[in-house]
């Protein structure tokens, strides 16, 4: 039986080091970091490889519940899946023990405490992004890629493919193409290395479907237009009918992992701007020049 960690932060800007020092002290004897969103479990590399690493037996230990995920419906299955393969889980900071009735239950209602915080946080961001626009006043958001620009454009400089200025950055590489395309049209007379032989506008057929999770929710209509005015600042949105479901986004990219990428940024944000309005989506992305579906 092994005691294995998890340790996770939200942005690029955070630091690990707490959360490992206190696994290790809580006899983890590995752990599992990465630097990801909670509010959905896909996308989360060493989350899955943790799981994956898990025997019957074993002991999954994180700091607290919110690491593993800040979504109820996620903690749920997760800790469903864990009991199904013989796994306990425990938290460093909360006391939490699966193993247990009265840690189990205790568990839930953290869940649900950590949940609607997410959810609360990101109404009132969202809220002031609308009363923003609103007066004229917004600018877009302000993510750790924005602050990583001038990087961004000296790494290009130095001839770094725009894969590896991401990977090197950790941040997306759909957030590297926005900010060469930003310094592009401030500097039109400029060419950076690989913009005139290589890069490639994409054309991208968008099918968005909103529903809301239950017959007490009313928020689809809201979801929608949170997804769409993220689509209409970061790429070039048309939508083909006012009350349709239909979309074209354009974006530009390299190669077609590049695009690939892009695509599931695309398809991450739109789950997750659905997530604060409790609702789920059915979106299908089609990009007729390679043949690819997402």
């Amino acid at each position: 039986m092994s005691l294995v960690g998890y340790a996770r932060v939200s942005s690029t800007d955070q630091d690990l080091t707490i959360q490992n020092e206190a696994l290790k002290s809580a006899g983890c004897e590995k752990v599992f970091a990465e630097k990801k969103s909670g509010v959905q479990q896909e996308g989360r590399t060493q989350l899955e490889a943790c799981l994956d690493y898990l025997r019957e037996g074993d002991t999954l230990i994180v700091t607290r519940i919110d690491r593993l995920s800040r979504s109820l419906r996620d903690l749920q299955n997760l800790i469903h899946d864990l009991k199904e393969n013989g796994i306990h889980l425990k938290a460093t900071e909360q006391p939490i023990d699966t193993s247990t009735a009265a840690g189990h239950a205790f568990f839930n209602m953290l869940g649900v405490f950590a949940e609607f915080e997410t959810t609360l946080r990101k109404e009132r961001q969202l809220e002031g992004i609308a009363k923003a626009k609103s007066e004229g006043k917004y600018r877009g958001r302000q993510p750790t890629a924005r602050r990583k620009s001038y990087q961004v454009i000296d790494l290009i400089k130095e001839g770094f493919t725009r894969k590896a200025v991401a990977e090197k950055l950790d941040i997306g590489i759909a957030s590297v193409y926005r900010i060469l395309k930003h310094y592009q049209d401030e500097n039109p007379t400029q060419v950076l290395p690989g913009s005139r032989s290589k890069m490639k506008i994409a054309k991208l057929d968008v099918y968005l479907m909103v529903e809301n999770n239950s017959k007490f929710v009313r928020g689809k209509s809201k979801a929608r237009e949170y997804i769409e005015d993220d689509w209409a600042y970061h790429y070039d949105m048309v939508k083909l009918d006012k009350q349709g479901c239909d979309y074209i986004l354009k974006t530009p990219y390299q190669s077609l992992e590049e695009l690939d990428a892009i695509v599931h940024e695309i398809i991450e944000e739109a789950h997750s701007n659905a997530d604060i309005k409790n609702c789920f989506i059915d979106i299908r992305i089609s990009h007729k020049e390679s043949g690819r579906d997402w």
